[in-house]
């Protein structure tokens, strides 16, 4: 073993920390180096019998020695030319470009952006790229982990040695880098770091654009230039479905449950686009919401611990597989909404926490930085790199897979610091106070940078407190977003149907205090997956009654809900009346639909959807309160509800809910305007499973008053109904 002084390496000490991964410059000592005149080339390959230096047509150059035990080689090249490693191990040969022979790799504004926490576009730097150096076809590898004393890239291409491929440290900006030549897409890989703890541990890529099928956590080199879009028409015409007069009813669900095949395996993306895509549309829904999609360790979080805030699970297929089902829910004109989780992320060792042995992400307090309810972590959104990766994920699903919009998770644990703690569990902020500065701002720059670069698309809050401004622009002390869930709409009125009928007369307040505040906000009425677990039971399993006035309650209360002001969102199963808590390990039970019942109301949902886009009464003034009035809003006695909708240029409707078994007939209502009045919804209607009660689908006004009106109808009210009316 020649000495390795020989070739440069005085220091003994430096070397022995190369050789045994404790060495945080790897590029002073490895590839090539100009020692008293003469060019010298290292290379550590641990395991290898015997290294070479070739040229591009793989002729030899000379052989390195071995100057440490371990695998250090080292050897002059004095040759003009580039140069290449041919590496003999005990069963192979493996021709390699020298990875410590190229230069740096992030350029000057890249890092600017990284060291002051401004990069937006995280996506595009960090992270692993299928790239060309130098006419060098490889992956550059970047990773945030400014504490660490050690990070190398890991993976099978090295057998997951960390000694193989330690990477540059570029300071201030904390970003270890490497160009690894010959990977190609597909590839796994991890980061061993080699922490300011001293642990060592190995990491999925924060920024990893796909990953291995759990529970293996590796991430997956992945080409985002794969895919060719074809929905420029869907993006030029978006913008015109997103804003708060569009009739948006969306379809949420969980891509794993949906449908299965026969064997209980979950649909790939391809599979479940044949048949999901179809359904939704026919059913009239204009978007599907997705639960979140983001690569997670526990299935059982139903995503909502995401470690990949940039990859799309494996679960259901490639990145390219999920970009081609959105491609095709555009075609069929058919939005896609995903769930979005900025506020905690989960403890899994190979994830986000302690990344580079200090508490990188999350807070270094766990008063603010663990979570209680969901044993997990929250984000520090006070670190200026944090909240970029975040902003830089939320863009990336916009800009990547054409994403039409976010629905934001948990919004009100971060708005507030003591959110589910005790007193002396929180720390106030600098004002003393609960609110959390730190947050508020985070979300006010998501939702501007979306506003800014992505006009057509939407930011939705799934947010339970009063807190006010949620949907008021940013500029006028809002939080920006676009649309926020109505959460006390769907606890009250959930609440006033799963009483018995005989007692809603003393709740009539549940169902119409939520026109109090209506338009204090841009209101999305959820009927979400968070309804049908945990013992809440299914939504028709919470009506009260025999199984005759299950399916109506159930029928009347969707009337009502496409009737009311605000957006639309049913959660999967709810349009066919499962009658059982959602299970996410199983998929829906379609073989419902065989009985009438159930089909009536997923008919229903159907035609309340196709009466809601083509009636801009019944959304297009969602957030003006010229568009609603009540014609019976103290009808307990009765437990009658009645309501006008108007819009601008446009016929108004009538909207009528009779919440108890009794039916009224000769009943008198005042409307606004004469002539004939078509019964655009009755929700008795024996095509919808009920008893046939109506009016033969149309009225004419009288000259009668009636409720402050000069006309009226005379109708009958079926039991446990509602009916929807449209002036001609």
């Amino acid at each position: 073993m020649t000495d390795p002084r020989t070739y440069g390496l005085t220091d003994a000490a430096a070397v022995d920390a190369l050789v045994d991964g404790r060495h945080g410059d790897p590029f002073a000592l490895l590839g090539p180096h100009d020692v008293e005149g003469r060019r010298v080339v290292r290379t550590l390959q641990p395991g290898a019998t015997n290294v070479e230096l070739i040229d591009a047509e793989g002729r030899t150059l000379g052989a390195l020695s071995r100057v440490h035990p371990t695998g250090l080689f080292a050897g002059f090249h004095d040759a003009e030319g580039e140069y290449r490693l041919r590496v003999q191990w005990p069963a192979a040969t493996q021709d390699t470009h020298d990875p410590y022979a190229f230069g740096t790799l992030l350029d000057d504004e890249d890092l600017r952006l990284l060291s002051d926490g401004q990069h937006i576009e995280l996506f595009r730097c960090l992270g692993a790229h299928p790239t060309v150096v130098d006419g060098v076809h490889g992956v550059r590898f970047a990773v945030w982990a400014p504490n660490a004393k050690r990070v190398s890239v890991v993976g099978d291409f090295n057998s997951w040695d960390g000694r193989r491929h330690p990477m540059r440290k570029r300071v201030p900006a904390g970003v270890w880098e490497l160009f690894v030549p010959g990977l190609l897409p597909g590839a796994r890989y991890k980061y061993e770091i080699w922490g300011a703890d001293g642990s060592l541990t190995q990491r999925a890529d924060p920024v990893a654009l796909a990953a291995e099928l759990p529970p293996a956590t590796a991430s997956i080199v992945a080409d985002p230039a794969a895919f060719r879009w074809t929905d420029e028409a869907w993006m030029r015409r978006r913008g015109a479905l997103h804003h708060a007069g569009s009739p948006l009813s969306i379809y949420e669900l969980h891509a794993g449950s949906w449908l299965r095949d026969k064997d209980g395996r979950e649909l790939h993306w391809d599979e479940l686009g044949e048949r999901l895509i179809p359904y939704v549309a026919g059913m009239g829904f204009s978007h599907i919401e997705l639960l979140p999609i983001s690569e997670h360790p526990f299935g059982g979080s139903w995503g909502y611990q995401p470690l990949g805030q940039f990859a799309p699970t494996s679960r259901f297929g490639t990145p390219e597989a999920f970009a081609r089902f959105v491609d095709r829910c555009h075609e069929a004109g058919v939005g896609v909404i995903v769930d979005w989780v900025p506020a905690h992320f989960p403890t899994d060792i190979h994830g986000l926490a302690h990344f580079d042995g200090t508490p990188l992400y999350e807070h270094a307090d766990p008063r603010e930085g663990y979570h209680q309810d969901w044993n997990t972590l929250i984000f520090n959104l006070g670190r200026n790199e944090v909240s970029a990766f975040l902003v830089a994920s939320a863009l990336a699903w916009l800009e990547r897979f054409h994403i039409d919009g976010l629905r934001v998770d948990a919004v009100a644990s971060m708005l507030y610091r003591d959110y589910s703690r005790k007193h002396g569990e929180w720390v106030p902020n600098i004002h003393g106070g609960r609110e959390n500065l730190e947050s508020i701002a985070f979300l006010r720059r998501v939702n501007q940078l979306v506003a800014e670069r992505h006009p057509d698309c939407m930011t939705i809050a799934e947010e339970s407190t009063a807190w006010p401004g949620v949907t008021q622009p940013v500029e006028q002390g809002g939080l920006g977003f676009t649309f926020k869930w109505n959460m006390g709409w769907m606890h009250d009125s959930l609440e006033y149907m799963s009483r018995d009928p005989i007692h809603r007369r003393w709740h009539h307040g549940e169902m119409t205090f939520s026109m109090v505040y209506a338009y204090s906000e841009k209101f999305v009425l959820p009927l979400s997956h968070d309804e049908v677990v945990h013992g809440k039971r299914s939504l028709l399993g919470r009506m009260p009654g025999d199984e005759w006035q299950r399916f109506a309650n159930l029928r009347a209360y969707y009337g009502f809900m496409w009737g009311h002001p605000g957006k639309k969102l049913l959660f999967t199963g709810g349009e066919i009346a499962q009658p059982h808590e959602w299970n996410h390990d199983a998929q829906i039970a379609w073989d419902l639909l065989d009985h009438p019942l159930h089909r009536g109301v997923q008919a229903l949902v159907r035609d309340l959807n196709r009466l809601y886009a083509a009636t801009p009464a019944l959304h297009a003034w969602d957030t003006d309160p010229r568009g609603f009035r009540w014609v019976i809003g103290d009808g307990a006695e009765q437990s009658i509800f009645a309501w006008l909708r108007f819009a601008d240029g446009a016929r108004p409707a009538l909207v009528i809910s009779n919440m108890t078994p009794a039916p009224h007939h000769s009943f008198r209502i005042g409307v606004p305007e004469g002539g004939r009045w078509r019964e655009a919804i009755n929700s008795d209607a024996k095509d919808y499973g009920g008893s046939g009660v109506g009016n033969d689908g149309e009225r004419h006004a009288q000259d009668v008053p009636a409720h402050g009106f000069d006309r009226s109808l005379v109708l009958s009210l079926p039991p446990l109904s509602t009916l929807i009316l449209v002036a001609d």
